[in-house]
């Protein structure tokens, strides 16, 4: 036990008992006065928590001893989900059920404490999050391994450039499980920083090695093509793409029952990145309608081009989505808007050329809370608000979450 009055110091052991949830896969304690994030834990357990790092004002810790168990507590399948070994996963202690909780609480704790949302309000949105198809395994069909100084491929340990070799993946798609790229095949990457591997919805498989940022396909094609939203995709094995099989079809189908799109509407597709919000989008307003898709990525400018050229009324802008609205690269009047910013969130210069865009409704795609709850905020200080919010996990086992935001402008 710490000393009281003393502040807790790396590699010390304690135990204490383990509180709410947060973000990052921790749950938070107190010892002493001093908060403790502690991962592999669960609300209400007691546990011996080995600390990690020392910070001012908190400390980190991981759950290395378990001595009363929380009922949602479950044994990892992965025998390297655990403290010190592999970082990807930060839930596999976790029942899947209790996952989907877990989340939703995350969501609601940053929009009450970022968003400034009332318990009411919180209330009428029924924050939840959903399960997508296939389980909580064999799912993530992008996967980058780390490569250590032996040129062996793993993943890393939490918060650390430390390579932990491992022989599988689980949370990885069945196609790249086989892969002989992991150590144990004999696979040897001595030439990389990552080997990229990806099984795409379209049945291509594609090994690539990372070298300062550019990955050279070395087995399977350069090109993989993607299904998804009644369309067939194109687009290079190393550009962005949703890494649930079931993500990119579930986000079209809540986002186009967010906004409604109707014929002859206009619309914009922010942080557009290959197109698939922007082709959903051009069904629905039809021949008559427009539909501006704004990226500023070369890939996914380029895969948008190619995979949209026959929807005409589809504009692809490569700009900075700041950039095109303060510069007027884009102009109204637009009906309705798809923002999916970078996890940093779409932030409020955007939002606020938004609102001063008018449209009728805007569908935020967020993969941070945090973010999504600031720029909630943001919203509501200019008289918006968010009408409806459902959550998908489309990163099982990990403490990732997606969300999809209905937001109104002032009556």
């Amino acid at each position: 036990m710490t000393e009281p009055g003393r502040g807790l110091e790396e590699a010390e052991r304690v135990e204490l008992t383990v509180g709410a949830v947060a973000p990052g896969g921790h749950c938070v304690a107190r010892v002493d006065g001093q908060v403790v994030f502690v991962r592999h834990a669960l609300p209400g357990e007691r546990v011996v928590a080995e600390v990690t790092e020392v910070h001012k004002g908190f400390v980190r810790a991981d759950a290395v001893t378990v001595l009363a168990a929380a009922p949602e507590r479950v044994e990892p399948p992965c025998p390297y989900a655990k403290p010190g070994r592999c970082g990807g996963c930060d839930l596999q202690h976790v029942a899947p059920a209790a996952q989907l909780e877990w989340k939703a609480a995350v969501v609601r704790e940053q929009l009450t404490r970022l968003g400034g949302l009332t318990p009411d309000e919180l209330d009428r949105l029924g924050v939840r999050v959903e399960a997508l198809p296939g389980g909580p395994l064999g799912w993530r069909s992008r996967v980058r391994y780390a490569v250590d100084a032996a040129g062996r491929a793993g993943l890393l340990k939490h918060r650390s450039h430390e390579v932990v070799p491992i022989d599988r993946c689980l949370i990885a798609h069945p196609a790249i499980q086989e892969l002989p790229v992991l150590t144990p095949s004999g696979a040897r990457w001595p030439e990389g920083d990552a080997v990229d591997t990806v099984a795409s919805t379209g049945g291509d498989v594609t090994v690539s090695t990372v070298a300062e940022g550019v990955a050279t396909p070395v087995d399977g094609p350069a090109e993989v093509r993607e299904v998804a939203a009644g369309r067939e995709w194109t687009l290079p094995a190393s550009a962005f793409w949703q890494v649930h099989p079931a993500a990119a079809d579930t986000l079209v189908g809540a986002v186009l029952a967010a906004v409604e799109p109707r014929p002859g509407e206009s619309a914009w597709d922010l942080y557009g990145g290959a197109g698939l919000f922007a082709a959903a989008l051009a069904d629905r307003v039809g021949a008559d309608g427009r539909v501006t898709l704004v990226e500023s990525a070369a890939q996914g400018v380029a895969a948008a081009r190619r995979n949209l050229r026959d929807l005409r009324q589809v504009e692809v802008v490569a700009a900075r989505v700041e950039t095109a609205l303060v510069r007027r690269r884009i102009t109204g009047p637009v009906d309705v808007v798809v923002l999916d910013p970078p996890r940093s969130g779409a932030g409020g210069r955007v939002v606020r050329e938004l609102a001063a865009a008018g449209p009728r409704a805007v569908a935020y795609v967020a993969c941070d809370p945090a973010a999504f709850a600031r720029d909630v905020r943001t919203f509501a200080g200019l008289g918006w608000r968010l009408a409806t919010l459902r959550g998908f996990d489309l990163f099982p086992m990990t403490q990732h979450v997606e969300l999809v935001g209905l937001l109104l402008p002032p009556d």
